[in-house]
């Protein structure tokens, strides 16, 4: 009777054991969290559980609010893992993204040719008539939907008084298209009238059909001047990141089913510069380009990220950037960090820099 008694006791300890201390799942393999498309409920992970630096997160709280951050959102496995709000910002507040919103653009262009809508290889005139430009037609016909994507168009970057202008009589030729790069907004901006023209609806309500309504963001698209500039939550753009992360699988939906395309979307586009996809800067190539210059530097874009890390990048330092082998989706909304107001700025090296010493990538 003794000897029964024990091994039920045994039993008992090892079956407690188990049912109140499972072992973790290493984070690297555990399934990725998509948070409901309606709703406010999305899941929580502690740093603490990641064994990520807790002092030195704070200290970069710290340094987000002494750089006019508005929004910060770590997720890892599309789980929350920091989200700060400074000033009276909150949750619910919205803030554009500048061109940040370009990845997002480009993304949808894939869903377009996806659906045979689009084909990227096609000169932009079937989408949008001759003469769209004031080169000759010659010129104008080697200019490619691609091209738009690429920051490859040849058009001149530097028209006066205001290189944003889709006017015809702006968009002048400097090269032949696909043998100069230049970060150009006018034609990136034409390619809402590309989608447009070839869906046959707004440019909102494609967007909203095929991405925003689907994954349960907020917002809209915004005419400014010449530029359509896209404003949501935080949390929103933290979806579209997790979306990205993701290979564009939303959950168990495709959003863009084409593999090809966003594999090539989040490559190098073209050699001129190599840090750039379709409207999607990246990370780890051994050279790049900025913003209204054509010096090209040697190294990586942010020498303090990890090398596969691709990003979308706005205006006073809008920030998505996304790690596929930390399963890491990062975002900074705010005004201008100080150093520059252009896509790319210092900011990014330094915030890495102290990402780095949180989670020890």
């Amino acid at each position: 009777m003794r000897y029964v008694f024990l091994i039920l006791l045994l039993s008992n300890l090892f079956s407690c054991k188990k049912s109140v201390d499972p072992d973790p799942v290493p984070p690297l393999t555990e399934s990725t969290y998509f948070p409901p498309v309606s709703g406010t409920e999305w899941t929580t992970k502690t740093p603490s559980s990641l064994s990520w630096n807790e002092t030195n997160l704070n200290d970069l709280y710290t340094y987000l609010q002494s750089k006019s951050t508005r929004a910060f959102i770590i997720l890892k496995n599309g789980r929350m893992v920091a989200e700060k709000y400074f000033g009276t910002f909150t949750v619910d507040s919205n803030w554009y993204w500048a061109s940040a919103g370009k990845t997002m653009t480009g993304f949808l262009v894939g869903i377009a040719q996806k659906e045979g809508l689009i084909n990227i290889n096609n000169r932009s005139s079937i989408y949008l008539g001759r003469g769209w430009t004031s080169l000759p037609v010659v010129k104008e016909d080697l200019i490619t939907v691609r091209n738009q994507l690429t920051m490859t168009t040849g058009l001149d970057d530097n028209v006066s008084p205001d290189n944003d202008c889709t006017d015809p009589s702006c968009l002048q030729y400097k090269a032949d298209a696909g043998t100069r790069w230049a970060y150009h907004n006018a034609p990136y901006t034409i390619l809402d009238k590309v989608v447009e023209n070839a869906t046959g609806m707004t440019y909102n309500n494609y967007f909203q059909q095929k991405i925003r309504d689907r994954i349960g963001m907020n917002g809209l698209w915004i005419r400014s001047g010449y530029n359509n500039v896209y404003y949501s939550t935080p949390r929103s753009m933290a979806r579209f990141g997790l979306l990205l992360m993701n290979n564009g699988k939303w959950d168990q939906t495709q959003i863009l089913d084409d593999a090809v395309y966003f594999t090539a979307q989040t490559n190098s586009s073209q050699t001129i510069n190599p840090s750039y996809g379709y409207l999607t800067w990246l990370n780890g190539k051994s050279n790049y380009m900025l913003p209204t210059t054509q010096f090209i530097f040697s190294g990586m874009l942010v020498p303090n990220a990890p090398s596969d890390m691709f990003c979308a990048l706005g205006k006073n330092d809008q920030k998505i950037y996304v790690v596929p082998s930390q399963k890491l989706v990062v975002i900074r909304m705010g005004d201008s960090a100080g150093q520059s107001n252009l896509a790319l700025s210092s900011f990014d090296n330094e915030l890495w820099g102290k990402l780095k010493t949180i989670i020890g990538y």
